[in-house]
């Protein structure tokens, strides 16, 4: 196990400093909240709770994009046979972080998380946890500053060999569309041929409902989230090698029936979509 922004415990630096506001709900604690984790406080559930009541969809898209991740990470490793991931916007960890999922296939696979939310990092070890063939890391970095995420996940990546980029359901804090497209296009400028983009994010068109929930979540004065339309979020995948069958609603990619529900898949306004880089 490896980190170049660790201690030599292996805690990453700065954890034991962090100072989490617990009379606040936090958008990270409220999804982990969603997702059935326990890295959450009461007044996260009372605002997930809320959010659940205007619509109750939103725990379905939140398992939903767990869901696609997992089974997208298996593909990239089980049929494309990839062995390095970045998955930058980590969020809290939870049950199948893309260490688990990865190392369940190929205990030899790297992993480097990126986030920058002091939250996640006052928990980052549970994601340190990696096979004695891998390894795992953390990096403290923001989206918006892509070349020094790729620096410092060289130190544990080789980034002349194939590494699948993970961006899930991130882009959508990124109000400018040209802005998380050049961000899109700044990190896989720095992944070789045969690398890959993996990308969910919430999506508008499908679900009116959701749209005027997270419409009015935004403007709460919490950190907003923005629902693009599918053309955008395809959008990011411009020049690479669309996996089958594109850019679709999450439930929709490559089922295999362990999502959240019962019964044939639905289309909900959740988006992704994986490409490969020529």
């Amino acid at each position: 196990m490896t980190d170049h922004a660790t201690t030599p415990e292996g805690t990453p630096a700065g954890a034991g400093r962090v100072k989490v506001d617990t009379s606040v709900p936090a958008s990270a604690r409220i999804w982990n909240y969603w997702l059935g984790g326990k890295d959450n406080y009461p007044v996260d559930e009372a605002a997930g709770d809320a959010y659940a009541t205007a619509f109750p969809g939103i725990v379905t898209i939140a398992r939903s994009s767990r869901a696609f991740l997992r089974r997208s990470i298996r593909h990239l490793v089980e049929e494309a046979g990839v062995r390095q991931f970045l998955d930058v916007g980590t969020g809290l960890p939870t049950e199948d972080n893309t260490h688990q999922v990865a190392q369940r296939s190929a205990p030899e696979a790297r992993i480097v998380y990126v986030d920058n939310d002091p939250l996640v990092l006052a928990h980052a070890r549970a994601l340190l946890y990696s096979s004695p063939e891998g390894a795992t890391a953390y990096v403290d970095a923001s989206l918006y500053e892509p070349e020094r995420i790729l620096e410092a996940a060289a130190q544990t990546l080789d980034l002349t060999r194939p590494t699948a980029l993970i961006l899930s359901g991130i882009l959508g804090h990124v109000g400018d569309y040209d802005e998380a497209r050049d961000i899109v296009s700044r990190l896989l400028a720095g992944l070789p041929s045969g690398s890959y983009l993996s990308i969910n994010d919430g999506s508008r068109g499908t679900d009116p409902e959701y749209e005027r929930a997270q419409d009015g979540y935004n403007e709460t004065g919490a950190v907003p989230y923005f629902l693009r339309p599918v053309d955008k979020i395809t959008g990011f995948f411009d020049g690479l090698e669309l996996v089958e069958p594109g850019v679709v609603s999450v439930p929709l990619w490559r089922p295999d029936g362990t999502g959240p529900g019962k019964g044939e898949p639905k289309p909900i306004g959740q988006h992704g979509g994986l490409g490969r880089k020529a």
